[in-house]
């Protein structure tokens, strides 16, 4: 199939250049801007706008999105922030959960999205295009890593079933392969060979579509960080973390069942499945309890993380047959 290429909202021709008169006032500006505030009202706006443009976050305009409240972590209390963007798993740039300053070397414009394998047809997107053409809600999620600590997260962004949708698969596809970013130039991970980049994962399409999975280009009512998987990431709060995959390009639609990052690195403790369950223990510790990131306090773990209710039919006829790996 031929990989068909979507124009970038932000891409200009050549005709809409700004005259060279014009960029030299720009200089004058700059310097009255040093003398003082003197921009007010609709000039500071736009003054905001063009940094935007020229290499802020060109997003910034659609946060924070109106919260569904369809969607709550009740009794729980959300995390504070300062939690959530400073303890983080992300290989790329480490092995350790201090990884927030490193991550900021991760260049996230421009930022492409591929859509290939099964789909009627190939293609790439720019982020800040497909954005802007996919539903934005809030939603509030509990989130459970397999190491047996947790969060609760304002997470925005859109069901996952909407880029399932806009990407067309197939009718044959029955799994989705989710591929982070490699940059090996800001990410020194990669250095580490003995891994096997890129970390992938995937789901089946039937998890892919369901209401609660969710691509997350948002936290805390802004932007996501990048050490939380910016542009985008998926958020499946039914499952550990490290399927929660992040910096997202490319979504590959297939009918075989993928293995995982994780998964060709310790089958045996990180299986495809991954769906929580306080009665499968990692084989290194228990999955009974939890600790709440930003307190010393350990809770009870949920099956299915608190959604049972909601996902456990996904897995009706197939749970006898897997067994604990349903929970791996």
């Amino acid at each position: 199939m031929m990989l068909t290429r979507v124009k970038r909202l932000w891409e200009l021709p050549e005709s809409a250049a700004t005259d060279e008169s014009v960029f030299l006032e720009r200089r004058q500006l700059c310097q009255a801007i040093a003398a003082g505030p003197i921009l007010l009202g609709s000039t500071a706006g736009g003054a905001t706008n063009a940094w935007a443009a020229a290499g802020g976050d060109l997003i910034s305009d659609l946060y924070p999105v109106k919260r569904n409240e369809r969607y709550t972590i009740s009794p729980r209390k959300l995390t504070e922030e300062k939690y959530a963007i400073t303890y983080n798993n992300f290989y790329e740039f480490g092995s350790h959960k201090r990884i927030a300053k490193a991550a900021q070397k991760l260049k996230i414009r421009p930022w492409t999205v591929t859509f290939d394998g099964m789909v009627e047809k190939q293609m790439a997107v720019d982020f800040d295009t497909l954005i802007r053409q996919m539903p934005l809600e809030e939603r509030l999620y509990r989130f459970r890593c397999v190491e047996a600590w947790s969060m609760a997260i304002p997470w925005s962004g859109f069901p996952m079933k909407a880029l399932v949708d806009f990407a067309k698969p197939l009718s044959g596809a029955k799994y989705v392969v989710m591929e982070t970013a490699q940059q090996k130039e800001n990410m020194p991970g990669l250095k580490q060979f003995w891994y096997p980049w890129p970390y992938t994962d995937g789901l089946t399409i039937e998890e892919a579509t369901h209401e609660l999975a969710f691509i997350a280009t948002g936290i805390y009512g802004k932007p996501i960080p990048r050490q939380n998987g910016a542009p985008l990431r998926l958020a499946v709060p039914w499952k550990y973390g490290f399927k929660n995959i992040k910096s997202l390009v490319r979504f590959t639609f297939t009918d075989k069942q993928p293995v995982g990052y994780w998964e060709k690195i310790q089958g045996k403790e990180y299986g495809f499945w991954a769906n929580v369950s306080p009665k499968v223990d990692h084989p290194r510790w228990t999955q009974s309890s939890e600790r709440v990131l930003g307190s010393q306090k350990r809770v009870p773990t949920l099956l299915y993380n608190g959604y049972a209710e909601e996902v456990a039919g996904l897995y009706a006829g197939i749970e006898k047959t897997l067994g604990k790996r349903l929970f791996m």
